[in-house]
């Protein structure tokens, strides 16, 4: 089904292209909640939370302009499970059990994705997952999610700088756990 199709039937609250939309976005949205709770059941309920916010908005999403639908939807879709995944994070005072995902949602991912880049993904998410909390919610918002320092300070109720500092301390700290990945593996070979 063509997207707009399947945008503006949503819109129409067409059940049918609700579920559509749904199975079509489900693991892209289940991936992103994934990076902010690490827990695989609440990564289920934070995405669809998302989507029942998702349906709720969507006469409000606008693609008139846009060359890339698609691509517009699924920012928007993401902005909503971030923020979602955000809100159930200070709920919970930025604490949260860690698992993983089932090895084939990381398949999910648009065919023409090189089988690298996913395993550089799934590795990338891996590592962030190791991080503190705090640091790495900002890693997620600034690095993979795009959000600015200032949006990320206003979501989640802390200083401009203390954003700044925990995007810092996250890189450092990713480094010396890639660097000790290395060594390891170096030693191994």
């Amino acid at each position: 089904m063509e997207i707009l199709q399947l945008i503006e039937g949503c819109k129409a609250r067409g059940a049918k292209y609700q579920k559509i939309l749904y199975e079509r976005f489900f693991g892209y949205a289940l991936k992103t909640a994934f990076r902010y709770v690490y827990n695989y059941d609440r990564a289920v309920d934070i995405t669809n939370d998302g989507f029942v916010k998702v349906f709720g908005s969507i006469e409000r999403f606008n693609y008139e302009h846009g060359t890339y639908p698609e691509r517009l939807l699924m920012a928007w879709i993401k902005r909503i499970v971030v923020n979602t995944a955000i809100d159930e994070l200070r709920k919970n005072d930025m604490k949260w059990e860690t698992s993983s995902l089932p090895d084939n949602i990381w398949e999910d991912v648009k065919d023409n994705q090189r089988a690298d880049d996913k395993l550089l993904y799934k590795e990338l998410v891996s590592q962030v997952k190791k991080l503190p909390p705090m640091y790495r919610t900002v890693f997620n918002m600034y690095v993979m999610d795009g959000y600015t320092h200032g949006e990320i300070a206003g979501r989640l109720g802390i200083a401009l700088g203390t954003s700044k500092s925990n995007l810092s301390r996250a890189r450092a700290m990713l480094q010396e756990i890639i660097e000790s990945k290395e060594m390891t593996h170096s030693l191994a070979v």
